[in-house]
């Protein structure tokens, strides 16, 4: 067996998505699954790339892992099945951060004050308990107004070396009880590895 995730994000953000799905990865391994995460730059490039991989490695089990960029409807990765001409039955293999992945640092604000230090301005970053809840225009600003004092400098200007770190900074759990869409994945991974 073989698990694919296919993630939107440049693939210096490989490193820690390593680090966050380490459980996955151990159970993973412990059934002699490999497991491995491609990255696809933006959106459109990681649909191609699973996409392809469907064909390419049809026994694998290839999973799209994309910000959803707006609020998640049900529907949406069905809908995202029919305008690529997936095979319906490929809905069950595509997962959403919501609105996007800087969300998920939204769960473990102790994680970002931990890497920006004492200049971090956590009171700008939206308290909602349900970080998939949060607009991504709220994501944005508040992360943009807490890191702008640090001495790490602002998230938006090292998006992709910062995005790294605070994946393999933030707790998983954490994040999968602020995040319905991140546990689902999990859920999803950890039943086929069961």
């Amino acid at each position: 067996m073989e698990i694919r995730i296919y993630f939107e994000g440049d693939r210096s953000l490989k490193p820690g998505f390593d680090a966050f799905f380490v459980e996955l990865k151990n159970h993973a391994r412990e059934k002699r699954c490999n497991f491995s995460l491609i990255a696809g730059r933006s959106g459109e490039t990681a649909c191609r790339y699973f996409g392809a991989a469907l064909k390419t490695h049809p026994e694998a089990w290839n999973i799209l892992l994309r910000d959803a960029e707006r609020p998640l409807d049900r529907d949406r990765s069905a809908a995202l099945c029919r305008e690529r001409g997936w095979d319906r039955v490929n809905a069950d293999s595509v997962f959403w951060m919501v609105e996007m992945m800087e969300a998920w640092f939204h769960a473990d604000k102790s994680a970002l004050k931990g890497f920006y230090g004492s200049k971090f301005n956590e009171s700008a970053l939206k308290k909602n308990p349900n970080v998939e809840l949060i607009s991504k225009k709220d994501l944005e600003d508040g992360l943009r107004e807490a890191t702008k004092g640090s001495s790490k400098g602002g998230y938006y200007d090292h998006k992709a070396k910062h995005g790294a770190d605070l994946l393999a900074a933030v707790n998983p759990e954490l994040v999968r009880k602020a995040a319905p869409n991140c546990q689902k994945l999990f859920e999803a991974v950890l039943s086929k590895l069961a």
